[in-house]
């Protein structure tokens, strides 16, 4: 990990563990490189991480301040680029996340997941239905295709914890885009059972094709979270 990624993740820890005032502008760019023994360069890139997250807020002629509805305990915030996987998102936001296998096989893909993940039909792949809880609540329900030649050696103990780790870590890839929609729906049978959600409980629904370094579509998956567990953050800047 670069250093200014480093410093960004201390900053973001920082400021979930309400390390400074929300009432007030962070330190200058002077002085956090200054504590962090960095260029001014460094700490700008990484303050501009948590920017793009929608977590700090430039104001010209004031200074650079938290936004406070970032430090919401009781939702999940995920900017629109941010790729990291769930687990790795709720680490460095000082929770827990824990799963529950709902379902977990090997088998053809339908024509609409071949399309998708840019195999024939002919090509396995792992169905996999995961609910993801933080800090013991239910937030999301993921069903998930993958490649079986692709993304090898998944299995319970893999589903447990991170498959994007799995993926970084044991196989070496690298993941490096995604294709997201996103849409609100009706809650079903499993919404029900599973997250807990009420008939006439709106579901936020995210369904996403996600690629290798080499443009080779990884995952198909639909996450479906509690509306009241999950924002979405866009952050558009002005150059």
């Amino acid at each position: 990990m670069v250093k200014y990624q480093e410093i960004s993740n201390e900053m973001r820890k920082r400021i979930f563990d309400s390390f400074y005032p929300t009432d007030q502008p962070i330190p200058d760019e002077i002085s956090l490189s200054n504590q962090f023994a960095c260029s001014r360069m460094t700490m700008k890139k990484a303050l501009d991480i948590l920017v793009m997250e929608g977590i700090l807020y430039r104001k010209r002629g004031h200074g650079t301040f938290i936004v406070k509805s970032s430090l919401q305990k009781n939702k999940v915030h995920v900017a629109c680029k941010e790729s990291l996987g769930l687990t790795q998102v709720i680490k460095e936001r000082g929770m827990t996340v824990t799963s529950q296998i709902i379902k977990f096989e090997v088998k053809f893909p339908t024509e609409e997941i071949a399309v998708q993940l840019s195999i024939d039909a002919k090509t396995p792949v792992y169905d996999i239905i995961r609910l993801r809880l933080v800090d013991d609540e239910p937030y999301v329900l993921e069903h998930t295709y993958m490649p079986t030649n692709l993304i090898p050696g998944i299995n319970e103990n893999v589903l447990l914890s991170s498959v994007y780790s799995h993926i970084n870590e044991t196989l070496g890839l690298t993941m490096a885009g995604l294709h997201k929609k996103i849409r609100a729906c009706k809650p079903n049978q499993y919404d029900k059972d599973y997250l807990g959600c009420l008939h006439d409980d709106p579901i936020l629904e995210v369904e996403q094709v996600c690629y290798l370094n080499n443009g080779i579509p990884f995952e198909y998956s639909f996450s479906r979270h509690r509306y009241d567990k999950f924002e979405i953050t866009t952050v558009n800047i002005r150059r």
